[in-house]
């Protein structure tokens, strides 16, 4: 007995490490968080600013790793090779999510199948703007115009396939519109022809647009949001214009691999909800043209299911693709 004993106390060290592993706090290691876009614009700055509240909260590092191309496909393919354990994680957007799988024939990956929604960090709503020396005094005589012009009026994107692009088509269809697509790489230079006069028009978020607009360098018309913008309180939504369908934000989630463990999604969605709403993050977001969000996994995907069907039909009428 005296044996037995004594080796069931040697045993308790090696049974003990996995028990101890397997109920150890999340996160337990450093986060790898991915974000789809170059180090300094818009998504980059969301993905940094709450990860640095996360870390601080978790004690424990979050290292952001920029991997742009593709229309977020890069990153998209990176993080599904990634042990799917909660440790790896990425910044997606319309495009990763939404977009891509009706924009592409193939992709490198399959949202549904291989990306699992953790938490929606935020909204940016879109917002028509036009040159300062634009005739149209409003939203209204804009939509009239364009409808008149014979050749199509021009209009700027931040990209083909870009929320901004998509959200243009939206009202083109909506109100009837004779538009023409002009795409950039990015929305900096957009804003900036669209500030000289070379292009008339755009759609643009307040994160993107907020020194363009703030400067008078471009002339917002109207929101393609629920609801009249804190930063803009003078500016009508296409609602209040009478075309309630123009909704159309850039969408900031965050998602892990396919295969994550639940629970492990629903402790990092936890952490990352905390670190949205912590006052000194949101004021932080909201500062930069961010609406801040954090809501439940089951409420983001019911979202991204919501937007798949109105957006991919849209894609789809109109026969636009990027291959």
């Amino acid at each position: 007995m005296r044996k037995i004993f004594l080796g069931c106390l040697l045993a308790l060290p090696i049974l003990a490490t996995p028990l101890a592993q397997a109920q150890a706090p999340f996160p337990n290691k450093p986060i790898r968080w991915l974000v789809p876009y170059p180090a300094g614009g818009g998504a980059d700055f969301v993905a940094r600013t709450i990860g640095q509240t996360l870390s601080q909260q978790t004690s424990q590092p979050v290292l952001i790793e920029n991997k742009p191309g593709g229309n977020t496909a890069i990153a998209a393919a990176e993080l599904v090779r990634s042990t799917a354990d909660g440790h790896h994680i990425m910044l997606a957007d319309n495009g990763t999510l939404i977009f891509n799988s009706a924009l592409y024939k193939t992709l490198s990956y399959n949202p549904a199948k291989d990306l699992t929604p953790v938490t929606l960090m935020g909204r940016l709503p879109m917002i028509l703007v036009v040159t300062p020396s634009h005739p149209a005094k409003d939203a209204r005589e804009f939509i009239a115009q364009a409808k008149a012009a014979s050749n199509g009026t021009p209009y700027a994107s931040a990209g083909a396939g870009s929320p901004h692009h998509l959200a243009m088509e939206l009202l083109k269809t909506e109100a009837g519109l004779k538009l023409t697509h002009v795409p950039y790489k990015g929305a900096a230079p957009a804003l900036t022809d669209v500030a000289g006069g070379q292009v008339p028009a755009m759609m643009v978020d307040m994160a993107a647009g907020a020194g363009f607009i703030k400067g008078g360098k471009v002339r917002p018309l109207a929101v393609a949001h629920a609801t009249r913008l804190a930063q803009l309180p003078d500016v009508p939504t296409f609602t209040e214009l009478g075309f309630k369908q123009v909704e159309a934000a850039a969408l900031v989630g965050l998602v892990a691999p396919s295969g994550t463990p639940a629970a492990t999604v629903e402790a990092l969605n936890k952490r990352v909800v905390a670190a949205i709403e912590e006052p000194a993050t949101q004021q932080k977001l909201v500062d930069f043209g961010v609406q801040p969000v954090g809501n439940t996994q089951a409420e983001y995907a019911a979202l991204l299911q919501a937007e798949i069907s109105r957006w991919h039909k849209l894609i789809k009428d109109l026969n636009i693709t990027l291959d």
